[in-house]
């Protein structure tokens, strides 16, 4: 397989796409990893394995629409493998096998066919101490932006994912790009006050545009050097509501084509009216329920550059 990454928005040709089957129970609160799914279970209200099917059946089924090849990971009883995107993630020709929370280190076994066909010189393994997951990483040409958490508390932080030492070892393997460390605020109970990955307050869409949620950021400056780089004109501002619900994660087929969930109304409209996007809406909306959406479900391959 010959890898091919270099922005999130090329039109795609290869995708791995999350593993929706057996998911298992509804988690205990003490075991969620994630703000989201913490809310879900406390209000009871976690989605079931249907609903999960149900909406991720429809994710492939557009797809397919687009001729995208799809991957799916091996099939684990009774384990979350919903988000493809946190298990690893490509950079141009090389595929990084990430380093994810001791919780889904069993997911990465899942993929083992799928990095069999992958010449051994473009797989790169990190070292055990560099924490790096897949929603933290978002390329967009010469740029590699990274979400990341510099707080003293990042080892009491579940939601903090990808830590500085990563980026210091990504800066090794990729001297090439410009790479744009984000700092993050974490909360591992209130989603609405922190910020899980950098995909959920921040995503490219198009050849030069994005959406972007300000308050995820824990420097100002952060949020104003991404408008400084896209343009203002560019950004699509959400709102914390919006940003709870998951807004900026949607998954974008080709430059002019996303997928999007049917509840971004304003977001879609915009999409449509005022930037000549194509949106397939479909609903993800129980998935949303578990701290991920859309661009969290899959691993793109191959792109066209």
């Amino acid at each position: 397989m010959k890898l091919n990454i270099t922005n999130e928005t090329g039109r795609l040709r290869c995708v791995v796409l999350g593993q929706p089957m057996s998911i298992g129970d509804t988690p205990q609160l003490n075991d969620s990893y994630d703000a989201k799914s913490y809310q879900s279970i406390k209000k009871g209200i976690y989605p079931t394995e249907a609903d999960i099917v149900s909406e991720m059946s429809a994710f492939e089924k557009v797809l397919h629409h687009y001729n995208v090849q799809i991957l799916y990971p091996e099939n684990i009883q009774n384990y979350n493998q919903i988000f493809a995107r946190d298990t690893a993630f490509v950079i141009d020709d090389k595929v990084v096998v990430a380093n994810i929370i001791e919780e889904r280190a069993a997911e990465q076994q899942a993929y083992r066919k799928i990095f069999e066909e992958i010449p051994w010189r473009n797989i790169i393994n990190l070292p055990e101490r560099a924490h790096v997951e897949g929603g933290d990483i978002i390329l967009c040409n010469d740029f590699l932006f990274i979400g990341t958490c510099y707080s003293s508390e990042y080892g009491n932080f579940k939601t903090a994912r990808t830590n500085p030492y990563a980026i210091e070892v990504l800066k090794e393997y990729f001297p090439h790009k410009k790479i744009i460390d984000l700092d993050l605020k974490k909360d591992d109970k209130n989603p609405d006050k922190g910020i899980l990955h950098l995909d959920c307050t921040f995503n490219p869409i198009g050849r030069d545009k994005c959406i972007i949620y300000k308050e995820g950021f824990v420097k100002e400056s952060d949020y104003y050097l991404l408008l400084d780089i896209f343009g203002k004109e560019n950004c699509f501002s959400i709102t914390t509501e919006e940003m709870m619900n998951m807004t900026p994660n949607i998954f974008s087929i080709d430059y002019d084509v996303v997928v999007s969930d049917s509840a971004f109304h304003r977001l879609n409209q915009h999409l449509r009216q005022e930037w000549n996007f194509r949106v397939e809406e479909i609903s993800y909306r129980e998935i949303s329920k578990m701290g991920g959406l859309l661009r969290c479900s899959t691993l793109p391959l191959v792109r066209e550059s």
